[in-house]
């Protein structure tokens, strides 16, 4: 008799822990020949509430540690994704990539971890200025984490844009939700796997498969998502996250790159989801001399 093969079911990830969708619900997206990629969950509302929530909890814990400790981290991720670059390189293959575009999609990921992890204490640094003012005063002006970043990764990557959208999130001390490529969503069920085995503490980063036209208002219109990013350029989607934005004003930043290119990683994506603080600092002259208290 000929064997059933048994898929594996890809669970998702939400505050360190990898359940399955609260819905029960699940689908079997296909490769370029026909076969199933595996039993994927079809992620719902609870499951985006539950995320947030994990985000949230999380949120002061990662963003109150050393920036050259969350860089360690991310160099971390790094290192175990080196580690398993074999089965990241056969599931991008399974899902229709060439061996030679899998394995510079892994290289560039590991080593887009390791661009953003340099950056992690050196950005505020590069960023920040003090201010001219009028007044017997220093005007500081410096960048702190936005918090709760909803990420909806590129729909036409399974690693690459999944990777350069949460790398500059987290590397600036903001914790995430990501909604993961909808038919190409292996890598990043193996992504959390790679995060759950580093030091990444639980509730940084969740990872939600299934339809994101589901999940986007949900995500967008919770009020303890600070801001949106967006990997694509689908107008309907654009503003339908516009619109839903408005609720409570968030950020929403929209990035339609060639995620492979060298160009697509920079100093100014770690910034946008970072909030400008502003902090003043009297002077006094005594003496023709300036002294601060």
């Amino acid at each position: 008799m000929e064997r059933l093969e048994v898929l594996k079911t890809y669970k998702i990830y939400i505050g360190g822990k990898f359940p399955r969708t609260e819905s029960g619900r699940f689908y079997n997206p296909l490769n370029s020949k026909g076969e199933q990629l595996g039993n994927i969950c079809l992620s719902s509302r609870k499951d985006v509430r539950n995320s947030v929530v994990a985000a949230r909890k999380a949120f002061g814990g990662w963003s109150e540690r050393a920036a050259n400790n969350r860089g360690q981290i991310l160099y971390r991720i790094a290192e175990m994704l080196e580690g398993r670059k074999t089965q990241f390189i056969e599931e991008l293959m399974f899902q229709g990539s060439t061996k030679k575009a899998a394995e510079n999609e892994v290289n560039v990921s590991i080593d887009r971890l390791i661009y953003y992890a340099g950056w992690s204490d050196k950005y505020m640094q590069v960023l920040g200025s003090i201010n001219p003012v009028a007044s017997s005063h220093f005007n500081f002006s410096m960048h702190v984490p936005m918090g709760v970043i909803g990420v909806v990764a590129d729909q036409t990557t399974s690693l690459i844009g999944l990777v350069s959208n949460i790398a500059p999130v987290i590397a600036g001390g903001n914790t995430c939700v990501v909604l993961s490529a909808e038919n190409l969503p292996l890598c990043a069920i193996t992504f959390a796997e790679v995060l759950n085995s580093s030091d990444v503490p639980g509730g940084v980063v969740n990872i939600l498969t299934g339809s994101p036209a589901e999940m986007i208002k949900p995500l967008t219109t919770h009020m303890d998502v600070n801001g949106m990013v967006y990997s694509g350029n689908d107008r309907s989607t654009i503003k339908k996250l516009k619109e839903s934005s408005a609720l409570n004003l968030k950020r929403i930043m929209t990035y339609d790159e060639d995620w492979i290119k060298a160009d697509a990683q920079n100093l100014y994506m770690l910034s946008d989801c970072q909030e400008v603080k502003t902090t003043w600092h009297p002077i006094e002259n005594i003496g023709g001399a300036t002294s601060s208290y």
